[in-house]
């Protein structure tokens, strides 16, 4: 295998066309064409973490949070962040991050905070726009099945829970061809009408190149006419946060005590108590406190997130919970998630969870 094998199966769960436009995704150090030797999944990559790599003979390490965030006009070795790309590129590891694309993922960072806190009927708090693409062809009536079979299989007409969707429509298309085309149908410098179906399917947009390869490659006509919108259907799937369900509801104090024991943090900053019970749990790993409104739109009972400020507080206005458990804290279950992603997908090469804290928070 190769470094790039890996990236593919990270770019399955969590394609980086949905990071948000200010991140820093994808491979930030190092050779896609490397062989690979192991993988070192890590929440920060700290220079005791490349240090681990070494150790462990990992050629790549997969961190959720980039190194490099903003640009650098200088790699000297002044910075924890210019030793650790020095360190990297002297020893041939690579690093891919992932950040925004994995919180953005339906099976990312929030459905792995559900699955802590053990809530049900996980449902996306902020839907991602423009996430979802319309694509429209014409091709001979004849070719239709085989051309959707292609689309379909290349990841075309996946609504939700759905897939191999269409809309279909019989008509006549007409054209001529000139003297230095090669037309499949009808003939040079001659009209020509031909039976057709329109074709229109959804798709993510992610795969908006792949659909169209696939289009071209498999439609008889020499040119093909197509056209690929953005549309504005909401989709559920892809999104900033997560709401769920308490099987059982809890009082404010319990679900407190539950969220503290399940996140495994040292400390729970949270606004006034409301005395009511807790069914409706929003989250948002990392720091969430833009998404404060969208929790309390969403009929949240409460809302766990990090880096809550001091007037963001007075935001739940008596009508939420609002518990920030640390930034750290509500993103330390990803490296899990992804080393079980991983070790699925690729069994015969070691996918090892890294050991080293790198939580810069610590609490006295």
């Amino acid at each position: 295998m190769i470094i790039q094998d890996v990236i593919t199966h990270l770019e399955t769960l969590a394609p980086l066309a949905y990071a948000e436009d200010f991140d820093n995704v994808g491979l930030l150090v190092g050779n896609t064409q490397a062989p690979l030797k192991g993988v070192l999944v890590t929440l920060d990559t700290l220079e005791e973490v490349v240090n681990e790599a070494i150790a462990k003979n990992c050629n790549l390490i997969v961190s959720f949070h980039p190194i490099i965030f903003k640009g650098l006009k200088a790699i000297t070795g002044k910075t924890y962040v210019e030793r650790v790309v020095l360190k990297a590129i002297k020893h041939d590891i690579a690093i891919y991050t992932m950040h925004t694309a994995l919180d953005n993922a339906f099976n990312g960072v929030n459905a792995m905070l559900c699955e802590q806190l053990e809530l049900t009927q996980k449902r996306i708090l902020i839907p991602q726009k423009g996430t979802l693409k319309k694509l429209t062809t014409y091709v001979p009536k004849d070719e239709a099945e085989t051309l959707r079979a292609a689309l379909f299989a290349a990841g075309g007409g996946s609504i939700g829970n759905y897939d191999q969707c269409s809309f279909n429509n019989e008509g006549y298309g007409t054209y001529r061809a000139n003297e230095r085309a090669n037309p499949t149908k009808g003939e040079q410098q001659k009209p020509h009408t031909e039976v057709e179906t329109q074709i229109t399917l959804t798709f993510p947009k992610h795969l908006e190149s792949k659909l169209v390869q696939t289009l071209l490659a498999t439609h008889s006509y020499e040119e093909v006419a197509y056209d690929v919108v953005t549309v504005d259907t909401k989709n559920n799937y892809i999104g900033m946060g997560m709401v769920g369900e308490l099987q059982t509801p809890l009082a404010e104090a319990d679900f407190l005590k539950h969220v503290k024991a399940k996140m495994q943090t040292g400390c729970i900053r949270h606004s006034a108590l409301l005395n009511k019970k807790i069914k409706t749990v929003a989250v948002l790993g990392g720091s969430g406190s833009f998404a404060i409104a969208n929790a309390k739109a969403a009929g949240a009972d409460a809302f766990i997130t990090s880096d809550l400020k001091y007037h963001d507080f007075f935001m739940a206005e008596n009508n939420i919970l609002l518990a920030d458990i640390g930034h750290y804290e509500s993103e330390q279950f990803t490296k899990n998630l992804l080393v079980e992603y991983l070790t699925k997908k690729i069994t015969n090469f070691a996918i090892i969870l890294s050991k080293t804290n790198t939580n810069p928070v610590k609490y006295f």
